[in-house]
C-alpha cells in the first residue's frame, strides 16, 4: 500500500469518531496521530494527554505541551505512579506492561470524565511485530487501541507523514521513557531514573561544547555503578578517543562507551528470554 492510502484507512478509522483521548507522550508517533486526529475530528474533540511521572524527562512534557498547542487542542497533564507498583521497580522484562497498565488506568477515566470514548496510543505497524513488546498488549487489555498499527502506518510512514505535513517533530530522535536506560534485574527508582537523565544532559552539552553534536544518546545504567554510553556510531570513534568527556556522567563508578553505537531497545539484547515477555 502507498502512504496515501495508509492515511486515508487512518483517517476512515478516525473520522467516526465522536471524540478521541491521545496518549501524547511528545514523540513522533503519537504526534502524527494526535495531528492526524485533528485533521479528521477537528480540534474540539481531540485531547491529547500526557502522562507526567519520574520516568518522562522534563524536556519532553515541555515539548510536548509546544506541539499540542500549535495544533490547538486541549492537553491535559495527568499524574501516573508506576513507582507505585512492585512489577514496576522490579524491572524484569515485564517492566513496560505495569508501565501502561497505569497509563491506561489513569486515562480511561481521564476519557470518561471527558465525555470520550476512545483512548488511543501512538503504537505503529513495525512495534506490533517487534517480537517484544510487553506494553502493547497491556494496553489493550484495558482498552486503549492503536490507529497507526490498523492503518499499517510503520515507523518510515510515520516520519514521511509527518514531513508531508510540516510537523515539527518530523526529524525529531527517537525518545523513550527513563527506566529504558535501566538493564533490566535493576531495580527501578525515582533517584536512578533521575541519574540517567542528568547524565545524559550533561554528556549531551559537554559533547556540543567539544564540537561533537549528537542526535541520538543514551546512558544505560548496567547496575553496580556502571554505565554505557551510547552515542551516534559516526561518533562512536571521536567519544572514545575523549575520555575526559564521560566525566560528565556523575553517579557512576566505571562509564564506557558502547562501540555498536546507539540502538533503540539495546537493553532488550540482554533478556536471555524474551520470548516470554511477548
Amino acid at each position: 500500500m502507498t502512504l496515501d492510502a495508509r492515511l486515508a484507512d487512518l483517517d476512515a478509522l478516525l473520522r467516526p469518531l465522536p471524540g478521541v483521548l491521545v496518549a501524547f507522550s511528545g514523540g513522533v508517533d503519537s504526534g502524527v496521530l494526535l495531528a492526524a486526529a485533528v485533521r479528521a475530528l477537528g480540534t474540539g474533540r481531540v485531547v491529547a494527554a500526557t502522562a507526567v511521572s519520574a520516568s518522562l524527562p522534563a524536556g519532553e512534557l515541555a515539548g510536548a505541551g509546544e506541539f499540542a498547542a500549535s495544533l490547538g487542542v486541549r492537553h491535559e497533564r495527568p499524574r501516573t505512579d508506576e513507582l507505585s507498583r512492585p512489577g514496576y521497580r522490579a524491572n524484569a522484562g515485564d517492566r513496560c506492561a505495569f508501565c501502561k497498565t497505569e497509563l491506561v488506568e489513569v486515562l480511561r477515566p481521564l476519557a470518561d470524565r471527558l465525555g470520550i470514548d476512545d483512548v488511543v496510543t501512538g503504537t505503529n505497524a513495525d512495534d506490533v511485530v517487534a517480537g517484544f513488546r510487553p506494553g502493547i498488549r497491556a494496553a489493550a487489555e484495558r482498552g486503549a487501541w492503536t490507529p497507526l498499527a490498523r492503518a499499517g502506518l510503520g515507523k518510515d510512514d510515520v516520519r514521511a507523514a509527518a514531513r508531508r505535513w510540516g510537523l515539527p517533530l518530523a526529524d525529531k530522535p527517537a525518545a523513550a521513557c527513563l527506566a529504558s536506560r535501566i538493564a533490566y534485574g535493576v531495580p527501578v527508582s525515582a533517584a536512578g531514573l533521575a541519574r540517567v537523565e542528568h547524565a545524559e544532559a550533561a554528556l549531551r552539552a559537554a559533547l556540543a561544547g567539544a564540537g561533537l553534536p549528537v542526535r541520538d544518546l543514551r546512558v544505560r545504567d548496567l547496575g553496580e555503578d556502571r554505565a554505557r554510553v551510547e552515542v551516534d556510531a559516526a561518533l562512536v570513534a571521536d567519544v572514545a578517543a575523549r575520555p575526559e568527556l564521560l566525566s560528565a556522567v556523575a553517579g557512576f563508578a566505571a562509564v564506557e562507551v558502547d562501540p555498536r553505537g546507539f540502538r533503540s531497545g539495546s537493553m532488550n539484547e540482554l533478556l536471555p528470554d524474551p520470548v516470554r515477555y511477548r
